[in-house]
């Protein structure tokens, strides 16, 4: 059934909480490890064998398309479905009813990324047939998530969102398998108080009317990127597990654990402490980086110190005095620092920016 099923993505919303990256572009193409979030979910679909999805897209259609393409590199058939407004994740799948047609599917938010490989989400909703497999993870804030009800077989008998007074601490984690009865539920769902078709209303409809739902629990790590912070953490998550590889050209420098530097790349009078990727064309110059930390391609760091941090393509750090720690640096980004008196600071910065300066 693995080819049957489809598979859905939503890489629509506007990305608020991670201004001002999200101003020039899709929240989902943010890199981690230089790699687009929702790459990584396109990633754990074709993995499990599903060749159609269909990718919701919103007021960045274009960036999402021309980035993503038509689905070949990962051997699947990519279909875009438009949504005019982000009406809610119930909404999103109303709207993709005809490329889904009547067959189950796996729908899986484009800024999530997950550890766990989905087969055994895939093989449990085979076995058992319910109408609805959610999966969870444990977390320490479930008053800031959808959060479930379970017995002790994992079956689902309550939802509730942001609840006040959670009853576990269980949250829904991005992921989703329905079969067709899903449709039916969100005809007769209504808007929340945001005005929002949410798809725990459309879950808690199946559970009211008798239908099955199960839940099945995260084994390895699961991030939902939607503050700057998580991408950090997302990065030095999947980080640890690259693949070390050098493709450019390392000259009196020193490489300590896995690191990949990609080709064109050249490091000179260096030093790089890995996990740490080094993007295409880049170039690290009489500079430190350190663990964790993921530059883009055409990146020049010189005279500089870098840890924990996302620096994207393009972007130009030099002479900077101080390491520069868990930051995350949007495309062309300069920082450069200059010796003149008296010493001053100058800035140009884009809407809801953030600096903070170490005395």
């Amino acid at each position: 059934m693995h080819e049957l099923m489809k598979g859905l993505i939503l890489a629509g919303g506007f990305g608020t909480r991670l201004r001002p990256l999200t101003y020039t572009g899709a929240k989902q193409l943010i890199p981690v490890a230089n790699k687009p979030i929702i790459y990584y979910g396109i990633e754990a679909l074709a993995k499990v064998g599903i060749k159609e999805i269909g990718i919701v897209v919103g007021e960045t259609r274009e960036e999402v398309m021309s980035t993503v393409g038509n689905g070949d590199r990962w051997r699947v058939r990519v279909e875009y479905i438009p949504q005019e407004a982000p009406m809610g994740l119930a909404h999103a799948i109303k709207i993709s009813r005809a490329f889904l047609g009547n067959e189950p599917f796996m729908m899986y938010l484009g800024d999530n990324i997950l550890k766990d490989d989905l087969g055994a989400l895939v093989t449990q909703f085979e076995k058992n047939r319910p109408q609805a497999l959610i999966l969870l993870t444990e977390v320490s804030n479930p008053r800031e998530f959808g959060v479930a009800v379970v017995d002790d077989k994992g079956a689902v008998s309550k939802l509730i969102e942001k609840p006040k007074e959670p009853p576990s601490n269980l949250a829904l984690v991005g992921v989703y398998l329905f079969d067709q009865e899903i449709f039916s539920a969100i005809e007769y769902i209504k808007p929340s108080w945001r005005n929002e078709l949410e798809i725990t209303d459309a879950i808690q409809w199946l559970l009211d009317n008798g239908r099955r739902v199960e839940s099945q629990t995260v084994q390895g790590w699961w991030k939902d990127t939607g503050k700057p912070e998580d991408i950090i953490d997302a990065n030095l998550l999947v980080l640890q597990d690259i693949e070390p590889d050098n493709q450019g050209r390392v000259i009196d420098s020193t490489l300590n654990g896995r690191i990949r530097i990609e080709d064109g790349a050249l490091v000179e009078k260096s030093t790089i402490r890995g996990p740490a990727i080094i993007g295409r064309n880049s170039k690290i110059v009489r500079a430190y980086i350190g663990p964790f930390s993921s530059v883009g391609d055409n990146v020049t760091i010189e005279n500089s110190e870098i840890e924990c941090s996302v620096i994207m393509d393009g972007a130009k750090i030099c002479n900077v005095e101080t390491r520069i720690d868990r930051s995350i640096l949007g495309k062309n980004v300069v920082i450069n620092q200059i010796s003149e008196s008296p010493r001053t600071h100058k800035f140009i910065l884009g809407d809801q920016s953030r600096v903070e300066i170490v005395k």
